[in-house]
Parts: structure tokens; C-alpha cells; sequence
């Protein structure tokens, strides 16, 4: 079939050459009719099926085929090749072989229920139209807001009226967990008890009068005659997560920037550098157990159980001179000895930093009753927890009398602007002038216009000072800050001259700081000595992030995406003129725009000349710095006002810039970017609740160095949302943490990898905060044996790096409730836990028992349990022995000081819960609690 339609081949064919190699050539998909003598859609599996669709079918089916001849045209064009710049081997096959032409799509519908749905109301003379005089579920606001109003007596109450009016009720929950939580209170509270609803099919049939439980992703309810489904959001409100343990910023950062590669160098806190060798199972006791294999020097092999694996930390991607410890070995023992000592040295230094930035005193603002409460409701979309968290912790520090100095962390497009908008003006009407300074004329351009558009109507005077702003404007500005007539001023590095005075500057706002050189970081600290000062930034710099992690700096993450924001699909790919002219038409086919970036000006001339070739039916504008002020504001203008399609430009628009339209970008020459800049700009995309698309293009056939390499995959890895804070931690491996202090703090961080330095720091400086002046204590992690299988198996979590990350998680977690919530989590996320994973969980209480009782190994066995005390310590010993001479023979001292308990365990099950009840009872002990 290949010859018959492309002749004959030869020895530069790519796909012939692959296939007849038994290689998956990439786009071998495009052939896939080569491969089988039929080609099957998903109609041919469902022959029964109803098929559903919109009003619009017929339109969007002709313009979809005529984008398909196009493409095929185009690729015919250029003889397979991907163009003017070169492509990979590309040979078209006709559209028919791939795609149903519009009368074999008829053909298959004819038989067949065909239903379209629209949301106008249809002709009364239309023939074959159902009108469902549907809506949407009114909810429960009121009953959630009123006091002394139960929710659930209220929801219940509905259920049982809309039964006995004759109507079937569906409560339709996110998960199997929030469904059948949903049900048992609806149950407590009166009403009738549900029934499963699989599917649409059972719904449907449900008798008049009854209630039934879906699991169905639903934002709202609907009412249709007859039918009422109530969503878990209709009862609940917006949908949050379970609330979690209030954790320290680093704690998180440390979670997300620690997931383990096969082959990556780890630090384990009693055996020093080794090399993670991945997951592998064992049998431990006639049971099976997951553990970390771990290789160190001359070969030997460390097993490391998974409930363990917070004693284990990454050492870092940069691996340069770092060498493998000896298991067993002095040296690792005495380098951190030396360590510790060091750091605690560090630590007091950083202490007295803080020290002296907190006697400062500084200007006592508050926010206005009523009026502030009005600035927030103009804010048009909902926050998140972290963003609201992120305004408390604000707002505190305004009003703290002493000057802030606090980072918001949050990922592009996650709202960090609008914590700016309400610490400005918590300060503006506090009577003292804001200063917001941005990296880009194009940035500072936009937050003029965001604050105009928010302060309108309120007695704040707003300025700006940029390139973009004329000589007039620009004296004009400075005079009136001088006076003090300007209330907010908004610009770029031209804030930081020496010729700007103000009259009473009470906050400074940074947005993105790591844009900033040397001298106006020099220039920021002279301004910011007893002011209040707030950083912005998504990508922080691996210093400005460390010194937020220890705890000098505050910090608030904004962690938690925008309602409906989906992740940025990014392509990293050899430059294809079709597969970009795609691309393009594609965007502007759902009615969007696109940004077309270069990393140089010089290339824009021949980029402009290639695209006009290329989209020819596109209106095309460019923007880059050198263009006059009038004609970049002039331009940026048109395009958010949809006068062009695409925008073409440098990495100009790179900071900050928020247009919703715009959900495609093309990066030429991706590999002269940087990674925070990569990063940075596919951020301009994305931003509303479309799907948007990265193309990171590279020149075809040519090899790329080490370095832009990694970064163009780190891009491709990093395609979560709020992955911007992952990515600082990849900087902090490729570049260093940078210096807090001075030279001689890299070397200690080479010596035992930075997150376990990072670690160890932070331990030091809460222990001279609560006053202990002594070497940082080791973290440690109880062992436990009791002989029972403990893992997550693989057809429970059949990814690896997401059971890795679960194992992680649950290795930090300390409290029964932390445990409980965590264990719903997983039963909501994957569904009832298997007897495995219930006996994991059981071992982690175990272990934070362990802990607070200062136990350092658990052997239990059919006939009893060996307790060994860390360092033969016990915080209560006249309590540890009255409590054994409780137990009379079935427990004593031996001579080695380990605690033996006598018992007769019939079963694993009786074993497990036995040792874990006097655990529970020493942890009591321990802390001066009733034991019973």
C-alpha cells in the first residue's frame, strides 16, 4: 500500500526505513490506514448508541473538512517537506483514507436516534422537538448562610416535598466518597435512603417518588419535569478540598520538588549520598513490603521501607562532584557533625538580620470598614484559598507596626495582582503613596489599566512613569509625587532614579523581582528601609526563595489554581511550517488569537515575511522594545481589542501581560530562552477557562546543547498547574542556591545536597527562636517490624511516581486526623483501600506514636513486642515504671534497656492492633497524658 501510493522508495525514506526497522516513526499515526485493511470509528462499537449533538453540527462539520483539504494541500505543496525552514520527512495520504466524508457520516447515522440540543427555544410548529422546560438547580445559598439553619434538615426536607410532589431526586456527588458521605447525612437527617444511579439508563427508570445517589461531576443541578438532580456543589457550595494541617511553605515546596528519578543521587540522614534504584517489593516475615533500593559505594545495597522515606532527601539534578558514601562508613557521620555546627552559626546570623528588620517600627495601616468590603466585591472572579490566605497574611503585616517584607509565590496567572490591588489600597486610604514597579513598559501599561479600571470613583489619584509615558506626563507625575497630590504610582526601573521623590511612601510592590539587575536591587533596599514591602513573583530566584524558605522573609504561596483553569498542552517540536499554519488557523477557528515570540529583533523581518506566506487570511501586528512608546502602546491596544490575530513580537511580552483571547503561542528558536523565561511566557496564555497550546520550536536537524536540551524538557515535564514553584526548585539544582551570607555557603551545601541543607537550617533557626542554643537534632523515623504486608500495590496505584508522591506524603504526616483525612483522600481518589494499605496507615499512627514517645524500633511478634527506647530516654520514667509493673509478667526491663511486652497474638490483625494500643498508651505517658 505504501508503494502504491507514494512509488517507489529508497534508502533516505525515514518511515519506510523505520518501519521495515520495526521503529515507531514519530506521526506514524498519520499512516494508520497503511497499517489496516479497514479503518473502524466508534459508531461500528456502539451500534445501538443515540447519538447526541448541537444545533451547529452542519456548519462545524463543513469547516472542519475544508481545514482538512487544506492541510493536505499544503503538505502535497511542499512535496512532504515541512516548508520554507525545513521539516522532518512528512508524506500526506488523502483525507478520505483517514476521515468520514460527510455522506459516510450520514450513512451512519441513518437508523440510528439522532438528538440535537439547543438553548433556544424551538419553533412551535417544529416537527420531532421535545422541549424539557429545563433549569438549573436553584441550591442551597440561603440555607448554607442562615443562622441557625441546619443544612441538611433544610436539604432533606426539599427531598422528601419533591418525593411526595411525584418527582424522582438524584444527589449526584464528585467521588464514591463525597457521594455516599452525602447520602448517610441526608439519611441521618430523614430522608429516604437512596439508590445507586450508574448510569443514564437507571436514572431514567427510576420509580416516581425516589431518591437516588450518582457519582457525576456535576457544577449545578437541573429540574426537568419529573426530575431533580441536586449536585454536591448545589448543597455545599463551591467544591474545596479537605482542609489540611496549616504547613510551613518549605514543608510544601519540599513535597513538590522532591519526586525521585530512578538513578537519582539521594541523601539518607544516617548513610549519607547513595543512588536511588527505584521501587522494588519484598518478602519481610512471610509478607510483602515495599522498599526504596538504594546503591552506595563499592556496590552495597541499602532497603529502605517505604514508611521510612522521610529520612530520605534528593540531593539535587546538579550532581557535579558529588561522590557515594561507604554504608557504615565515619565519614558521612563526621561531615554533617562539622555541618551542624556551622549552620547554627548561620542560623544566629540570619536571627539577628530578622532581628533588626523587626524592631523597626513601621506605619500602622488598616482597612476601612464598608469601603473595603465594596473595593473586593469588584474583583470579578472567586478566590481561592491560598489567595484569600494570602490577603490575610497581608493585611496583618499592614497593621502590625512593623514594615512588611513578604513574597507572594504564586504561579502565572493566579491571581498575585489582585493581593497588590488590596494591599494599595489598604495603604492609599491609610493616607501614604504606593509605589508599583514592574520589569516591562508593557507590564507596568497593563497594571495602569487594572488599577484605573478597580479605583474608579474612589479619591485616588493614579500615575504612571514607563517609557511608554510622554516627557510632559513623566514631569508632570514626579512633581505631584513630590507633592504628594499622586496616591499611586505604577512604572517600571524608572521608579528606582534618583530624581523620584515622594512625599510619604508607606508600600512598595515589586512585581516579578528577579527581572531587576544589581544596582535598582541596591536602589529597592535604600527605598524599602521603613517601608512596607510586597514581592510578586512566579518564578522566584533561587536566593529571594531560599531566604523565604528559612524563614528571614515571609512568604505566602498561592498554590491552588483559578476555578476552571486547565493546564497549558505544551509541544516541544522541530519547526513544521504546516503543522504551525495549523496551529494558527486552528486558534483563530475558535474565534482566539496567538502570539508568535522570537528570541532576537533581527529575526522578526523574516519571520514577518514567512508567517505572510504561511496565514496570508491572518492580520498580523508586531511589538518589540525598540518600536517608539506610542506605536507598542498603540499596538498592544489593537490586539486586546481583537484588531489582529496574531501578535508578533519578542520576549516583550514575557511579564505579566493578561489577554484572555489569546490561547496560542508558537516559540521560535525555544532553545535561546531561558527556563523561567520559557516558563514566564507560555504563561501569557491560558488564563481564561480555554484549552491553550505551547509550541516550543526547534531547528529541524540540528543538535542541541546539554543545557537548552533539559530546559526544553523540564518545559514539556513542568505542564501541571502552579508547576512555576517546581521550576524555582529546578534552578536552585542547575544554578546553586546563590549566597545568603557569603561564599563559604555553597561548599556546605555540596557537602549534603541542598534539601537536607535546606532542612537542617531551618531547624536551627526555630531552635534559636524558641531559645535551645545547641547543634541541630537529627530528624528521625522509627523503625517498625510487625510482619504484615504494608504497601500500595500496583493495581491499587498503578503509577509509580504518584504511589512514590503518596508514600512521601504520608511519611510527613504526624496526627490520627492528618492520617483519617488522608486515608478518605485516597478512598475518594481510587476507591476502597485494599487490607495493604489499611495496615500502611496503621504503621504510620505507629509511627507518630514512635515519635512522641521517643521509641526508636518496634520488633512485634505472635508472642509479643520489643520496645527500644532512642538513647535509653524516656521524658516520664517514673511514669514508663509504673506503667510495666501494670502489666505485672506480661512485661519487664531487660538488660540492654529494651521494654519486652508479653502477649498472645492469634492473628497479624490482633498483633498490629496490640502494638499499636501501647504505643498509643507510652505516647500518652510520654507527654503526661491519662494513658486509658
Amino acid at each position: 500500500g505504501y508503494r502504491e501510493l507514494f512509488g517507489n522508495v529508497g534508502g533516505d525514506d525515514i518511515l519506510y526505513e523505520a518501519v521495515s526497522a520495526g521503529q515507531r516513526h514519530v506521526g506514524m499515526e498519520h499512516w494508520l490506514p497503511l497499517f489496516h485493511e479497514k479503518m473502524e470509528t466508534l459508531l461500528d462499537y456502539c451500534p445501538e448508541a443515540t447519538v447526541t449533538s448541537d444545533h451547529q453540527i452542519a456548519e462545524a462539520f463543513q469547516a472542519r473538512h475544508e481545514l482538512i483539504a487544506d492541510y493536505y494541500d499544503a503538505r502535497r505543496k511542499t512535496g512532504g517537506k515541512g516548508g520554507m525552514s525545513g521539516a522532518a520527512d512528512y508524506k500526506p495520504i488523502a483525507p478520505e483514507l483517514l476521515y468520514l466524508s460527510p455522506e459516510e457520516w450520514d450513512g451512519l447515522l441513518d437508523g440510528r436516534t439522532v438528538a440535537a440540543f439547543t438553548t433556544f427555544d424551538a419553533s412551535p410548529s417544529a416537527t420531532n422537538t421535545i422541549d424539557l422546560h429545563g433549569r438549573r438547580h436553584e441550591g442551597f445559598a440561603q440555607a448554607r448562610t442562615a443562622q441557625g439553619v441546619n443544612l441538611f434538615d433544610k436539604v432533606a426536607e426539599h427531598v422528601k416535598a419533591a418525593n411526595g410532589a411525584g418527582r424522582r431526586v438524584v444527589i449526584a456527588g464528585y467521588t464514591e466518597g463525597s457521594a455516599s458521605r452525602l447520602q448517610h447525612l441526608l439519611q441521618e437527617h430523614g430522608a429516604t435512603t437512596p439508590v445507586p444511579v450508574p448510569d443514564l439508563a437507571t436514572m431514567l427508570g427510576l420509580p416516581q417518588g425516589v431518591v437516588g445517589v450518582a457519582i457525576w461531576p456535576l457544577e449545578h443541578g437541573f429540574v426537568l419535569d419529573g426530575l431533580e438532580v441536586i449536585g454536591e456543589e448545589d448543597i455545599l457550595g463551591d467544591r474545596l478540598s479537605r482542609p489540611a494541617k496549616k504547613r510551613r511553605p518549605s514543608e510544601r515546596f519540599i513535597a513538590e520538588a522532591s519526586a525521585l528519578s530512578e538513578g537519582d543521587l539521594v541523601v539518607h540522614r544516617e548513610h549519607g549520598v547513595g543512588r536511588y534504584e527505584g521501587l522494588v517489593t519484598l518478602e519481610i516475615q512471610n509478607a510483602r513490603h515495599d522498599c526504596l533500593r538504594l546503591t552506595y559505594e563499592g556496590g552495597d545495597k541499602l532497603f529502605l521501607p517505604v514508611e521510612n522515606i522521610d529520612v530520605l532527601s534528593r540531593y539535587g539534578a546538579s550532581e557535579e562532584g558529588a561522590v557515594l558514601d561507604r554504608l557504615g562508613g565515619v565519614a558521612w557521620q563526621s561531615r554533617k557533625a562539622r555541618l551542624k555546627q556551622r549552620i547554627a552559626d548561620m542560623a544566629d546570623r540570619l536571627i539577628k538580620i530578622a532581628a533588626e528588620r523587626a524592631i523597626r517600627r513601621g506605619e500602622t495601616m488598616v482597612p476601612q470598614d464598608g469601603l473595603y468590603e465594596e473595593f473586593c466585591a469588584r474583583f470579578p472572579y472567586a478566590e481561592t484559598d491560598d489567595q484569600l490566605q494570602a490577603i490575610s497574611d497581608v493585611l496583618e503585616d499592614l497593621s502590625s507596626g512593623k514594615p512588611m517584607d513578604r513574597l507572594i509565590c504564586g504561579d502565572v496567572g493566579f491571581g498575585k495582582t489582585e493581593v497588590a490591588l488590596r494591599a494599595a489600597f489598604v495603604a492609599a486610604l491609610s493616607g501614604k503613596q504606593v509605589a508599583v514597579i514592574g520589569p516591562t513598559t508593557l507590564l507596568a501599561r497593563q497594571h495602569h489599566r487594572t488599577f484605573v479600571e478597580r479605583f474608579q470613583g474612589l479619591p485616588i489619584r493614579i500615575g504612571r512613569l514607563s517609557r511608554l509615558v510622554t516627557a510632559k506626563e513623566s514631569k508632570e507625575t514626579k512633581a505631584a509625587l513630590k507633592d504628594g497630590t499622586v496616591d499611586i504610582v505604577i512604572g517600571t526601573h524608572a521608579l528606582l532614579a534618583k530624581s523620584i521623590d515622594f512625599k510619604d511612601l508607606g508600600l512598595l510592590i515589586v512585581d516579578e523581582e528577579q527581572h531587576f539587575g544589581v544596582g535598582h536591587k541596591e536602589r529597592l533596599k535604600e527605598l524599602r528601609a521603613d517601608v512596607h514591602v510586597l514581592t510578586l513573583t512566579a518564578t522566584p530566584i533561587p536566593r529571594t526563595l531560599q531566604l523565604a524558605l528559612t524563614g528571614v522573609r515571609d512568604m505566602s504561596l498561592i498554590a491552588t489554581p483559578p476555578v476552571d483553569r486547565l493546564a497549558v498542552r505544551t509541544f516541544v517540536t522541530p519547526f513544521d511550517a504546516v503543522a504551525i499554519r495549523e496551529a494558527l488557523l486552528r486558534e483563530q477557528y475558535r474565534g482566539g488569537q496567538s502570539f508568535y515570540v522570537c528570541p532576537r529583533i533581527e529575526d522578526l523581518t523574516a519571520v514577518a515575511a514567512e508567517l505572510r506566506e504561511l496565514v496570508p487570511e491572518m492580520r498580523m501586528a508586531m511589538a518589540h522594545g525598540r518600536l517608539p512608546p506610542t506605536q507598542i502602546e498603540n499596538t498592544m491596544q489593537d490586539f486586546v481589542d481583537g484588531k489582529f490575530d496574531v501578535l508578533l513580537s519578542t520576549n516583550i511580552v514575557e511579564s505579566g501581560l493578561d489577554i484572555r483571547n489569546a490561547n496560542t503561542m508558537i516559540i521560535h528558536r525555544a532553545d535561546m530562552f531561558g527556563l523561567a523565561q520559557l516558563y514566564q511566557l507560555r504563561g501569557r496564555i491560558g488564563r481564561g477557562k480555554t484549552r491553550a497550546y505551547a509550541y516550543l520550536t526547534v531547528p529541524p536537524g540540528k543538535a542541541l546543547n546539554e543545557a537548552a536540551s533539559k530546559r526544553l524538557d523540564v518545559m514539556q515535564t513542568l505542564d501541571t498547574l502552579g508547576a512555576g514553584f517546581q521550576l524555582a526548585s529546578y534552578d536552585l539544582d542547575i544554578r546553586g542556591a546563590g549566597n545568603l551570607l557569603g561564599e563559604e555557603q555553597s561548599g556546605h551545601i555540596k557537602e549534603v545536597g541542598f534539601e537536607l541543607y535546606q532542612s537542617m537550617l531551618e531547624e536551627a533557626i526555630l531552635n534559636l527562636k524558641a531559645g535551645v542554643v545547641e547543634p541541630v537534632a537529627d530528624r528521625w523515623s522509627p523503625q517498625i517490624t510487625i510482619g504484615m504486608p504494608v504497601l500500595i500495590p500496583e493495581e491499587y496505584v498503578n503509577d509509580l511516581a504518584v504511589r512514590l508522591s503518596l508514600y512521601r506524603r504520608l511519611a510527613d504526616l504526624d496526627t490520627d486526623d492528618e492520617i483519617d483525612n488522608f486515608a478518605a483522600e485516597l478512598r475518594d481518589r481510587f476507591g476502597v483501600l485494599p487490607d495493604e494499605v489499611r495496615y500502611l496507615f496503621k504503621i504510620a499512627a505507629i509511627k507518630g506514636y514512635c515519635r512522641r514517645a521517643n521509641v526508636e524500633k518496634v520488633d512485634a511478634g505472635p508472642k509479643g513486642a520489643v520496645i527500644t527506647f532512642r538513647d535509653n530516654k524516656f521524658a516520664q520514667p517514673d511514669r514508663l515504671v509504673f506503667f510495666i509493673r501494670q502489666h505485672g509478667n506480661a512485661a519487664k526491663v531487660r538488660p540492654d534497656m529494651k521494654v519486652v511486652f508479653l502477649q498472645v497474638w492469634e492473628t497479624p490483625e490482633e498483633r498490629l492492633y496490640g502494638t499499636t494500643e501501647i504505643l498509643r498508651q507510652l505516647a500518652n505517658l510520654a507527654e503526661n497524658k491519662k494513658a486509658a
